[in-house]
């Protein structure tokens, strides 16, 4: 019992460690009500200040990819219960990306800046669909499963885990990493950008990217035909306005509206 109960312990504080990161993140990009944030943090040298944050996002990719790769699970999952395997990447993931936010310089020269109050509505309408699309994300395919308590409930309950079977809902019928879209679209939908933020958009942007690249070659892996199928019809980031529409998938009928 003893065990179980740390277990869900673990879980929660992981879950709870994720929420406050995403809040964090959403202040940080828009520069409010946060403790630091992209412009607003220690002020210093650009040259420091772009080491420096290049070297903190650099930290943020390299534990984010290789945690995500199989060969690191099997690993993990010899030295804490399987049950927290994922616990435990959201909470590294949560913890380093905090770090970043908190060690991060500003450069604070300006790129643009756009002032019509109508202008600023749309960018900031923008950013909130942004972080929208990526929070909803997680709600499309398994949230509970995405930070670990389903696994961890699992465990608690004494239920096995079984593999959900491969489905398109909602956004994926439209793009296969919507949540990678509403990122891009979070780092760049500013109605000033300086050139810290640019720093962090490019630097996002690009690891988005090439993490897309490595997942894919998972998922296909993983999933087989019916992903290889799923990938022809579906485009990865950028949706394809004359083809939201019904349409059949891996052997299945979705429709993005559903």
């Amino acid at each position: 019992m003893a065990a179980r109960l740390a277990t869900a312990a673990y879980a929660l504080f992981a879950y709870l460690t994720f929420l406050v990161t995403v809040g964090w993140a959403i202040g940080f990009l828009a520069d409010a009500l946060v403790p630091r944030a992209v412009d607003t943090a220690r002020p210093g040298s650009w040259p420091a200040a772009a080491a420096i944050d290049l070297a903190l996002l650099s930290f943020f990719a390299l534990q984010h990819s290789v945690m995500a790769r199989a060969f690191c699970k099997r690993w993990l999952a010899k030295r804490v219960p399987p049950s927290t395997v994922r616990s435990t990447y959201v909470l590294l993931a949560s913890g380093t990306l905090v770090a970043t936010f908190w060690f991060w310089w500003p450069i604070t020269a300006r790129l643009w800046e756009v002032e019509s109050p109508l202008g600023r509505l749309l960018i900031f309408s923008a950013y909130t669909a942004g972080w929208a699309l990526v929070i909803a994300s997680t709600f499309m395919i398994d949230h509970f499963e995405f930070v670990g308590l389903r696994q961890a409930y699992a465990s608690i309950t004494r239920q096995s885990m079984t593999t959900a079977p491969f489905r398109v809902a909602w956004a994926y019928a439209w793009v296969r990493h919507p949540m990678m879209l509403g990122l891009i679209i979070v780092f760049w939908a500013t109605p000033q950008m300086s050139a810290g933020h640019m720093l962090f958009a490019v630097a996002g942007t690009v690891y988005i990217l090439i993490g897309i690249r490595f997942e894919e070659r998972d998922l296909r892996a993983d999933l087989g035909a019916a992903y290889r199928e799923y990938a022809q019809c579906v485009p990865a980031l950028i949706p394809r306005p004359w083809s939201l529409t019904r349409r059949t998938v891996a052997g299945q009928t979705t429709t993005p509206t559903e």
